[in-house]
C-alpha cells in the first residue's frame, strides 16, 4: 500500500504501451504500481539514449541507487519499507491490441487542441477568461464539431456574436481540426517529466486516451 496519499507524485501520470510498445493510453500511478506489482507490466526506461525493462523488483532496485545519485530527476513514492521511482513508460506484457477511439470533443479538449489561445486575437488567457465559439453560429445550422468550434477569449466571443467571422470582420489564427490524438497528452509531455513519451507517440496513429 502507498503510505503517503497526499504525495504529489500520485497526480503523476504513466505512458501505457502495449507489448508491441504502441502508445494506449495514459493512467495514474495507483494504477501502473498495481500492474507492475502484478506482472502485468514492465517499466520501459530511457538510459543512455537506450530503453531498458525492468520489472517491480528490479526497478525498485535501480530507483535505489536512483536515489542516491539522482534524486531531483525523480518523482519519488514512499511506502513503509522503501521510497521507489515513479515510472514514465510502463508495457504491458499481454495486451497486443490497439484500440482506435475517436478524441472526445470536450471543453478540457478544446482548450488544449488549441493550447489556451484565443482563435480570433491570438492570445494566450487562463481557463477562466475562455469560452468555447462556434466559428458558424448555431443560430445558422453550426454544428459542435471539432471543425466547427474553438477557443475564444470572453471578448472576442461577445465581439463575433452570433456572425460568422467574415461576418464580424475576424481571422481565425489556425483552422480548427480534429485532433489525431488526445491533445491532452501533448500539453503534458511538453513537461520535463514526460519527454521519454515523444518517441512513442511520434509514431502513433491512432487515437491515445486519457483515462
Amino acid at each position: 500500500m502507498l503510505a503517503r496519499p497526499i504525495n504529489p507524485s500520485l497526480d503523476c501520470r504513466v505512458l501505457v504501451l502495449n507489448k508491441h510498445y504502441m502508445a494506449l493510453r495514459v493512467i495514474g500511478v495507483r494504477r501502473a504500481f498495481t500492474l507492475l506489482f502484478k506482472e502485468q507490466a514492465e517499466v520501459v526506461a530511457c538510459e543512455q539514449g537506450n530503453y531498458c525493462n525492468y520489472d517491480f523488483h528490479s526497478w525498485r532496485q535501480l530507483t535505489e541507487l536512483k536515489e542516491t545519485f539522482q534524486a531531483n530527476e525523480q518523482d519519488w513514492i514512499s511506502t513503509v519499507a522503501f521510497d521507489i521511482a515513479v515510472p514514465r513508460v510502463i508495457r504491458l506484457l499481454s495486451y497486443d491490441r490497439l484500440p482506435r477511439r475517436p478524441v472526445k470533443l470536450n471543453r478540457r479538449n478544446i482548450f488544449a487542441r488549441d493550447r489556451n489561445l484565443c482563435q480570433y486575437c491570438g492570445k494566450k488567457f487562463p481557463l477562466s477568461e475562455l469560452s468555447i465559439d462556434h466559428v458558424n453560429p448555431r443560430s445558422l445550422g453550426g454544428k459542435s464539431t471539432w471543425e466547427n468550434v474553438v477557443c475564444a477569449c470572453t471578448k472576442c466571443n461577445v465581439r463575433k456574436g452570433g456572425r460568422t467571422p467574415n461576418q464580424a470582420h475576424m481571422t481565425l489564427i489556425c483552422k480548427p481540426v480534429m485532433p489525431r490524438r488526445n491533445p491532452i497528452i501533448h500539453v503534458q509531455f511538453n513537461q520535463k517529466r514526460y519527454k521519454s513519451w515523444k518517441q512513442f507517440l511520434d509514431n502513433a496513429y491512432w487515437s491515445v486516451e486519457l483515462t
